[in-house]
């Protein structure tokens, strides 16, 4: 049995693509071990009994980044003893006589590559997020985009004119970390033309342009996405559910749901990393209780007490809860759109599921990705911030209108209906993604 080492930089939205990815392969008869920083795995739930599991170590091993401090301190420490503790890993399962035959790692991890070939095995590359945002990374490596920037609309091949607030955060420079990151962001591609395979969590249909650019510099180039649960794209996975590998409690929201008409219920959430002060939570509040739709709103413990005083978090109108099921979410018919912090797993879900989306991007590829959303795949409507950097109440409640309630509104479902399709069969046996999924684990039982 071919057995692959799936290595996971540690967060939340790196874990899911390459767990789900990882069922996919197991479905294929590939043996799977899931590894990733003891400090994280820690954190997690709901971590499958069907995948073995590994850790290795960031030098960090209670906390990970907030035992470093900040994220110099935690990635310098991590890229010295990373390498070290993976070697130790592929040496483990050796001599348990499972060894390696691939190592697929996050694109966040290049120093996986070495180590994989200094095993003499297969290594193969996951690009987390999708083929245009890592293209403009692809251009700041290879010289051909300069940091920092100077000219306040950026143009690149093949993709739409941005302005400064369309490009990924780190590039502005407005964080202590900001640097660093940009660096970690730029660095997935140091030595990926030396991978064996290059896998993107995207799909053809969806950026065919840029696909067929990059395919011709890195001609093992793959889309093999979305990679969400297959339960509800293709079946195929039903009897895997649609757990997600998380590092918070689900809450049950289901019945609140259930009793509620079709598409009548904005969700709101802003993943795992956004922390948003308590001038914009009230916004927000505000926004959602004159919005005149139904809303089911994420908002984590540690968040909660930004609340206005008098808002409800238990309605009949709203719900306000810790986290949910996200996949069980959107797919749920009585959702009628999603205000999204646009990371890219959140938006090939609510693609896959055809829920629109209001665009209010937090930091990263958010930005990027927003554009997209809105410009180019026509999938939303992306708010408006102040001279504060806030999002008035006044605003997201007109754009959630405009979603539930105009013809403008249609005409995005309308397109949302249309990319879900496309999504369904790019996983589908005769799509896209589904063929390559299967030329690259055919080669490696070729091996």
């Amino acid at each position: 049995m071919m057995h692959c080492v799936v290595l996971v930089y540690p967060a939340q939205g790196h874990i899911n693509p390459m767990h789900h990815f990882s069922k996919l392969l197991q479905k294929k008869g590939v043996k799977v071990t899931l590894v990733t920083t003891l400090s994280y795995c820690k954190k997690l739930k709901n971590i499958p009994a069907s995948i073995a599991l590994e850790t290795i170590s960031d030098g960090f091993d209670n906390d990970g980044v907030v035992e470093a401090g900040n994220y110099k301190a935690y990635l310098e420490r991590f890229w010295q003893v990373g390498p070290k503790t993976l070697a130790e890993v592929l040496e483990k399962l050796g001599r348990s006589g499972e060894p390696v035959d691939c190592v697929v790692y996050n694109s966040f991890l290049p120093w996986a590559l070495e180590v994989a070939k200094r095993f003499g095995i297969v290594g193969a590359v996951f690009l987390t997020q999708n083929m245009s945002v890592n293209s403009i990374y692809y251009h700041v490596n290879v010289g051909k985009l300069c940091v920092p920037l100077t000219e306040n609309e950026i143009s690149l091949p093949l993709l739409p004119k941005f302005q400064l607030e369309d490009i990924p955060s780190f590039f502005l420079g407005t964080d202590v970390d900001d640097s660093r990151l940009l660096d970690l962001a730029v660095g997935q591609f140091s030595n990926i033309d030396e991978a064996d395979w290059i896998l993107c969590n995207s799909f053809y249909e969806m950026e065919k342009e840029v696909n067929d650019s990059m395919k011709k510099i890195w001609p093992k180039l793959r889309t093999i996405g979305p990679c969400i649960t297959s339960m509800i794209l293709d079946k195929r996975l039903a009897e895997d559910g649609d757990q997600d590998v998380t590092e918070f409690k689900i809450e049950e929201c289901m019945k609140w749901l259930d009793d509620k008409p079709k598409q009548s219920v904005v969700y709101v959430a802003f993943g795992s990393f956004a922390v948003l002060n308590e001038e914009q939570i009230k916004e927000l509040a505000c926004g959602l209780r004159d919005c005149g739709s139904y809303f089911l709103w994420i908002v984590r413990a540690s968040e909660q007490s930004k609340l206005p005083k008098d808002f409800e978090k238990k309605s009949e109108k709203g719900l306000v809860i810790e986290w949910c099921s996200q996949l069980k979410v959107l797919a749920h018919e009585a959702i009628g759109c999603s205000v999204t912090h646009c990371g890219w797993n959140s938006t090939l879900e609510a693609l896959s599921f055809a829920v629109p989306m209001v665009a209010m991007p937090y930091w990263s590829d958010q930005s990027t990705n927003a554009k997209f959303i809105v410009d180019v795949w026509k999938m939303g409507i992306r708010v408006t911030f102040d001279e504060k950097k806030i999002v008035r109440g006044a605003v997201l409640e007109s754009c959630i209108k405009e979603l539930m309630k105009s013809d403008r509104g249609k005409e995005i479902k309308n397109n949302m209906m249309q990319w879900k399709a496309l999504a369904a069969h790019a996983v589908s046996e005769e799509g896209s993604s589904h063929k390559n999924i299967a030329e690259f684990v055919n080669s490696l039982f070729t091996l």
